[in-house]
């Protein structure tokens, strides 16, 4: 069994290459990224259009379409019964906070819920990072950490690594997420015209980040491990059962 290696940033971006590299010292690894960068596309797939694969090698692919296109591509066809994990990374910019319902890295690693081992999403926050040859080699010892412990494989572990170099390593931390201020809309252009064009820019990071926040490990030049619960479930509480009565009233 193999572990899925992909990402947003593109087959060619140096986070899949150096992870690339790391995994394989332990595990067998297929990659399939996506053909350009893909940040923010959280887990969009391409719907009846067509999605155009190269075959760089056997086990290497490029995807003309989403990051979360390509998990789906090799869990139910190119290597469909031959993965027992998808990895996700390494992104370069964090994935923190609210942010993680835009990330195309996290979208990407959604479709690895409920195989052998949870999927795993891994981002650092820097574009150039120090020493990313560190942080993949880090990043591949905590995969295997990761394995070697019963986690339900359902939940969906989401890294995010500051810009360290080996010797500036403290350590990690199990975070929840911080909240982050809604994501600006700065003008381009004059707004005057008819027609203004706007850029979404990056969330802004509260400036109350609690102890345990994701944000909070970052900023101290910790190692944060968040894990997420995708199951889109809830219990039917005393809540829901009122809501329910409420609803057929």
């Amino acid at each position: 069994m193999a572990i899925l290696l992909t990402n947003d940033d593109g087959y060619f971006a140096k986070g899949i290459q150096e992870l690339n590299q790391s995994l394989m010292s332990f595990s067998k690894v297929k990659v399939i990224a996506p053909k350009a960068n893909c940040s923010g596309l959280s887990a969009s797939i391409t719907l009846r259009k067509d999605i155009h694969v190269e075959k760089i090698t056997h086990s290497n692919f490029i995807v003309n379409g989403t990051p979360a296109d390509c998990s789906y591509l090799g869990l139910t066809s190119l290597f469909a019964g031959e993965i027992s994990q998808v990895v996700s990374g390494i992104n370069l910019g964090a994935n923190l906070g609210n942010d993680v319902l835009y990330s195309g890295t996290v979208g990407a690693a959604l479709a690895g819920r409920g195989l052998e081992f949870p999927p795993v999403a891994i981002s650092v926050a820097a574009y150039e990072p120090k020493e990313l040859s560190f942080i993949a080699k880090l990043s591949s010892n905590l995969v295997q950490r990761i394995r070697s412990l019963e986690i339900d494989p359902n939940l969906l572990i989401n890294i995010n690594f500051p810009d360290i170099t080996e010797n500036q390593y403290k350590g990690t931390k199990i975070t929840v997420l911080n909240k982050l201020r809604p994501t600006s809309f700065p003008d381009v252009v004059d707004p005057s015209i008819e027609n203004p064009i706007f850029q979404i820019g990056p969330s802004s990071i509260s400036s109350d980040a609690s102890d345990d926040s994701d944000h909070k490990a970052i900023s101290e030049g910790f190692v944060s491990v968040s894990l997420l619960d995708y199951s889109f479930t809830t219990s039917l509480n005393l809540f829901a059962l009122d809501l329910e009565k409420e609803l057929n009233a």
